[in-house]
């Protein structure tokens, strides 16, 4: 049995593969199942996991007998045995309420250790301007490439930019098991990496939970196919993603115009998922675009007024040092000189008030 779990010596092979939008490379995953499941990798990726977390009741009393627990689960993924259990389900508000599904510690340190095998590799199909949940990319990468877009398609802001605005209705609900499991089938050539993936993505349902770290790699595979679509086939320049939020930019309104139907049923024949028809726009930069928490103009940003709004809100009941340097890291990335003298300033009056008591 391999235990070697360095995936460079996994080795890329050419193979035609036509799903009626281009033809692309498969990768041949050489040995990659003995990687994914040997003891070194899953005491890798425990470690991993337990980053943040070594306080949580659940946590500690795993780590208790923590080698027992990792050589069981070897042999169980080793033999084939191995069982996805069951999800806790809770909400947040991230600010919208939405439903988080936790998996069991052991079936997190399989996430972990499937996600960083192969991770490097699917990461190396990925389109440049893909931003989510991706090593050197996320969201403060994506809107500075936004802004180096809107200059170049309004040569340095003497032409209009017109910009179309598409977001995925139902995002993680809607992805389709069978779809994916496809898609993997495609790009993987180890039969026992492409089970274990179907028990993972068949462990919930509908879609993929919003939780698992596996849920970020493989959201990514999926909308893949969309952003080669639209990079290859339509030919797109100017064109950025992150989760389901996308923009294409372009100096005719018209062109923007007539392409929203061809990525509809690009989305709706492919990958069985639907653009949101109220969260799908087109209008100017110099207007104003909300992208990524932010409202995007030709010569600046500012964050959304319900993101000021929230932030005021919780630095109200929570104005620790911590959080006032966390907000003012984020707001940084924008023109926000006002709205950081105004927190400052309850900064200076909080820290005067404690002085005197």
């Amino acid at each position: 049995m391999g235990n070697n779990t360095n995936p460079d010596q996994i080795s890329i092979f050419d193979f035609t593969q036509n799903r009626g939008t281009f033809k692309r490379k498969r990768l041949c995953l050489a040995h990659v199942f003995d990687d994914i499941v040997s003891i070194e990798n899953l005491l890798v990726s425990w470690q991993e996991f337990l980053r943040g977390k070594r306080k949580r009741k659940d946590v500690a009393k795993f780590s208790l007998y923590f080698m027992d627990h990792i050589i069981q689960l070897h042999q169980e993924l080793f033999n084939k045995t191995y069982k996805h259990g069951s999800y806790f389900a809770f909400k947040i508000s991230d600010p919208k309420p939405r439903d988080i599904h936790k998996a069991s510690i052991r079936d997190r340190i399989v996430h972990h250790a499937v996600y960083r095998i192969l991770y490097p590799y699917f990461d190396k199909k990925f389109i440049f301007d893909s931003y989510s949940c991706r090593k050197k990319k996320g969201v403060h990468r994506a809107i500075n490439r936004f802004r180096e877009f809107g200059r170049k398609v309004s040569h340095n802001n003497t032409k209009t930019t017109w910009v179309l605005k598409g977001d995925i209705k139902k995002f993680f609900a809607s992805i389709d098991h069978n779809v994916l499991e496809g898609i993997l089938e495609e790009y993987i050539m180890d039969s026992d990496v492409v089970l274990l993936l179907n028990k993972i993505i068949d462990s919930f349902n509908p879609g993929l939970p919003l939780g698992n770290l596996t849920s970020q790699l493989l959201v990514n595979i999926y909308m893949n196919e969309f952003d080669q679509f639209v990079k290859h086939k339509l030919k797109v320049e100017y064109y950025i993603r992150y989760a389901d939020d996308f923009v294409i930019l372009h100096e005719y309104k018209l062109y923007l115009q007539q392409i929203i139907p061809k990525l509809s049923e690009f989305l709706e024949s492919k990958l069985k998922l639907s653009l949101h028809p109220k969260k799908v726009f087109i209008k100017t930069l110099a207007s104003g675009v909300d992208f990524l928490g932010w409202i995007n103009f030709s010569h600046y940003r500012i964050p959304r007024t319900s993101t000021k709004r929230r932030m005021l809100k919780k630095l109200q009941k929570n104005n620790s040092e911590e959080t006032l340097n966390s907000y003012l890291g984020l707001l940084s990335h924008g023109n926000t000189y006002k709205l950081t003298q105004k927190i400052n300033r309850g900064r200076f009056a909080t820290k005067l008030k404690s002085q005197r008591i």
